[in-house]
């Protein structure tokens, strides 16, 4: 099993805003798996902590999560959120180029495209932030 880096980028080149660290990955593994493992690791952290001082990462909560969230309920009395579902909405996001990723510097395109977790040693996740008034 393998190691992979994974940092958080909104305009290349401009240095990390997150990083993580993705342990126990298959040797090889699709763009697609990766984003799945990324997000999976990320909303068990923030479950782990019920949401205090995290965010589930690549994924903005939904207006409901966020809603319960502000509310203050108790720690004991939120609902963990499902991996499974932010998952699938990053997936799409990927498809329609709200962010890229980049493996030691080389740009992967499509979902199947696959990655050498043992050769590779940092993916990138650029986040493209959408132009007001263009």
């Amino acid at each position: 099993m393998a190691t992979l880096r994974i940092c958080d980028e909104s305009v290349p080149g401009t240095g990390a805003l997150e990083q993580l660290e993705l342990s126990g990955l298959p040797d090889v593994i699709t763009v697609e798996e990766l984003i799945r493992w990324r997000v999976r690791e990320e909303v068990a952290r923030y479950n782990a902590t019920c949401g205090v001082g995290t965010s589930p990462g690549l994924v903005e909560l939904s207006t409901k999560e966020t809603e319960l969230n502000r509310l203050g309920r108790r720690a004991a009395d939120r609902k963990a959120l499902k991996w499974e579902q932010h998952a699938d909405t990053a997936v799409r996001g990927f498809d329609r180029n709200s962010f890229f990723v980049m493996v030691d510097g080389r740009q992967v395109c499509n979902l199947s495209d696959e990655v050498n977790v043992l050769a590779a040693v940092e993916a990138v996740f650029i986040k493209l932030v959408p132009l007001v008034g263009g």
